[in-house]
């Protein structure tokens, strides 16, 4: 079973006014990794596959700092569905677990924009490198 793991940096712009990085851009770290995990499992450009993300939910544990210089995401398969994908991920800065978030994806038809099986092709490589 594999886990994805991403390297990311952390900018100047993602500090806020209390010398840490903002809540918000957890969710930007997670987006990077999830781009980065299409790019690398699935082989595909996430600006060209018809989904969406239908949930995201974000659990805070320590801040994170501009010295850090580096989150780690690491992002898994925690279930498949017909349509929906749902992601587990966990931001690390220092070895430390920073944030967990869960994210649920769902697979749209592009003409019209409604939910549609996972391709085969996407399900058979989460398949195949989760181990499920």
């Amino acid at each position: 079973m594999s886990t994805h793991t991403a390297e990311i940096d952390v900018r100047f712009r993602d500090i806020d006014a209390m010398g840490h990085v903002n809540n918000a851009v957890y969710a930007t770290y997670v987006e990077q990794a999830r781009t980065l995990y299409f790019r690398d499992v699935l082989d595909a450009d996430i600006s060209r596959v018809s989904t969406v993300l239908a949930s995201l939910s974000l659990d805070f544990r320590r801040s994170v700092e501009l010295t850090d210089g580096t989150v780690t995401v690491t992002s898994d398969v925690a279930e498949i569905g017909r349509s929906s994908v749902t992601m587990t991920h966990e931001v690390r800065a220092d070895g430390d677990v920073a944030a967990e978030a869960e994210a649920t994806l769902v697979s749209l038809d592009p003409d019209t924009e409604t939910p549609t099986p996972i391709p085969k092709d996407y399900r058979s490589a989460m398949e195949t490198y989760h181990g499920l």
